[in-house]
């Protein structure tokens, strides 16, 4: 990725424009737009989808790996519409890639390389490794979008708690 930004413009814009063909049959979807209104790690789950789909591309496609299918299956890794639906925390991050991955049989075709993808991207958590390194990337990538999205979003609740806490005590105070 670090070797294409720094030749220049018409290269960036040359991947950026293959990286919009790849994802823009799903991103253009009713049902997948639908991730739209839904929170996921406080963004948007279109969002982190998004996400993981560009930094999947952009490193399977620098190793020469199978970026395209890969950056498909990135694309709706968390493809599930409903919130599933359990008591413990543990059963709903084994559950949603079972769904996400029926979803994406469902509306799009993909293949068992996308499904494995799919089924696998919550590994240790779903107990079943994936067979393929593209499945391993896009793990490794969810995980760390994951903590980075999860911390944007506890550094704006931090902000709003100040705020709340500096008018408090501004009007706890009164002004002689």
């Amino acid at each position: 990725m670090i070797r294409w930004i720094r030749r220049g413009d018409t290269m960036k814009k040359q991947y950026l424009n293959e990286f919009y063909s790849i994802v823009n049959p799903i991103l253009n979807h009713s049902k997948f737009q639908e991730l739209k209104g839904i929170t996921h790690h406080g963004i948007t789950r279109f969002d982190h989808c998004f996400r993981v789909a560009y930094y999947t591309y952009c490193i399977t496609r620098f190793f020469h790996l199978q970026y395209k299918d890969a950056t498909e299956a990135a694309l709706l890794h968390d493809f599930f519409l409903e919130e599933v639906k359990e008591e413990n925390g543990w059963m709903r991050l084994q559950k949603h890639p079972k769904f996400a991955a029926f979803n994406a049989k469902k509306y799009f075709s993909i293949s068992d390389f996308q499904e494995d993808i799919i089924l696998c991207h919550m590994f240790p958590v779903t107990l079943r490794p994936p067979k393929y390194l593209e499945g391993w990337i896009v793990d490794f990538i969810d995980d760390i979008s994951a903590i980075y999205e999860r911390g944007l979003s506890i550094q704006e609740e931090l902000k709003a708690a100040c705020l709340f806490l500096f008018i408090l005590v501004v009007y706890s105070f009164p002004i002689r």
